[in-house]
């Protein structure tokens, strides 16, 4: 297993995307503004390059494995983690409580809080499909807002934690109001070192992420929810990491489509946010990464919310991005989604999309006039891990691009500017 580096704060960039970021500092400590550059590379670019080769690193270190067969040319086997590996740990404390009726709850702030969201959209579906009994009743598996589930913290069952530094103070205040009314907790982050470690299982991700506009903070806990997947269903094809890989490489190489969509969002007044289905996570997170990185205000609606009083408020200066990649009753919501648009189109508001591959041809040009972002139809994955792992990349990049035409630094996320800095200080 690839050891992170010593973190080194005077590090200006990781440019080669193959190698492994370090870990956090030690001592641990949240981490420093990051070092500022005159123009992009940003750190936020080089993270997201560094996501493909991560990925697989993440997954092995959770538990994922490819066992040598022994056997000249016999290609070596992908097993899922087992119950002694972290994954395999975390996945038995889910069945456990499931198994007794007890609630399985995932909770997070900011990017960690979307990480939440995906992890128990990717665990509650695997816990469905394994056959276990309890999951897929209402509140199974679900996400909560930390802040409010440290005020109304849950007695029995299981509390996971996702922090991606681990230090963030309303996820462990909810971890400490969840064990002191019995709750067991456990915690998703990126060294057992930092304040969240001292949760009862700990899902060390190892490699931190250098920009303050989270990427790898998004990705690490997709990983994790992937991986604990596979150890409830033992289908280690739900976590192969050739294919989560390939997935996160695509995204990237779209960087071109990004550009033209942010060209054509970029100057608007603001930026709507459309999903459904499992791809509502990621819609929050773009949400939240256009506000860090471009400082353009961003808004997010469910599909069918966003026809129910909404538009309005919307006229020419309006951008929107559709996110449309949840194979789960695909037709209906793609039908849906086209009616939208077209009623956003009539009027003025200017969209484009991170659309599923198998979509491209049923969408006429004029729905998207401000482009689209594909994503590859991975069908080897479960449906939820499929959308949420696919539409990382793309939304990254989608941010990263808009970044640039709005002329904004996206690492600080404008807490280089005194105002801002101070904002953030008063809220600490």
């Amino acid at each position: 297993m690839e050891t992170p580096p010593p973190f080194d704060p005077s590090t200006t960039s990781h440019p080669d995307p193959e190698t492994t970021l370090s870990g956090p500092p030690e001592p641990w400590a949240a981490l420093p503004q990051p070092v500022r550059r005159d123009g992009p590379p940003w750190w936020m670019t080089e993270m997201i390059a560094a996501e493909p080769a991560l990925s697989g690193r993440v997954l092995r270190r959770l538990g994922v494995v490819r066992r040598s067969s022994g056997v000249p040319g016999v290609p070596a086997r992908l097993e899922a983690p087992g119950r002694d590996t972290p994954a395999g740990r975390l996945a038995a404390a889910i069945r456990h409580a499931l198994e007794r009726g007890e609630p399985v709850v995932v909770t997070g702030c900011g990017t960690s809080e979307h990480g939440a969201q995906a992890f128990a959209a990717i665990v509650g579906e695997a816990a469905v499909r394994a056959g276990i009994r309890g999951a897929g009743r209402p509140g199974s598996v679900l996400a909560a807002q930390a802040f409010e589930a440290a005020l109304a913290p849950q007695r029995g069952g299981l509390l996971v934690g996702i922090s991606h530094e681990g230090g963030t103070a309303a996820t462990l205040a909810a971890l400490d109001a969840a064990a002191a009314s019995g709750t067991r907790t456990a915690a998703v982050t990126v060294h057992p070192a930092s304040p969240i470690g001292r949760a009862g299982i700990v899902l060390a991700t190892g490699e931190i992420d250098r920009s303050w506009c989270h990427t790898v903070g998004y990705l690490s806990p997709l990983l994790a929810g992937v991986a604990v997947g596979a150890a409830l269903t033992g289908e280690p094809g739900d976590a192969e990491p050739a294919v989560v890989r390939a997935l996160l490489e695509a995204g990237i190489a779209q960087a071109g489509a990004a550009e033209e969509v942010a060209a054509a969002v970029g100057d608007r007044r603001e930026l709507i946010v459309v999903a459904s289905g499992a791809d509502r996570p990621a819609a929050r997170e773009l949400a939240l990464k256009v506000e860090e990185a471009t400082w353009l205000p961003t808004a997010v609606r469910d599909l069918e919310t966003f026809l129910h009083g909404h538009l309005p408020s919307m006229d020419d200066t309006t951008g929107l991005v559709l996110i449309l990649s949840d194979r789960d009753g695909r037709a209906a919501r793609s039908a849906r989604a086209q009616q939208a648009m077209a009623a956003a189109s009539r009027v003025g508001v200017r969209a484009g999309g991170i659309l599923a591959a198998g979509l491209d041809a049923e969408w006429p040009a004029f729905l998207l006039p401000a482009g689209r972002i594909l994503v590859p139809e991975a069908e080897a994955l479960p449906a939820p891990a499929a959308a949420l792992v696919g539409t990382v990349t793309p939304l990254q990049v989608l941010t990263e691009r808009l970044a640039r035409a709005r002329g904004t630094d996206p690492d600080p996320i404008r807490r280089h500017e005194l105002a801002y800095r101070e904002a953030s200080a008063l809220a600490e």
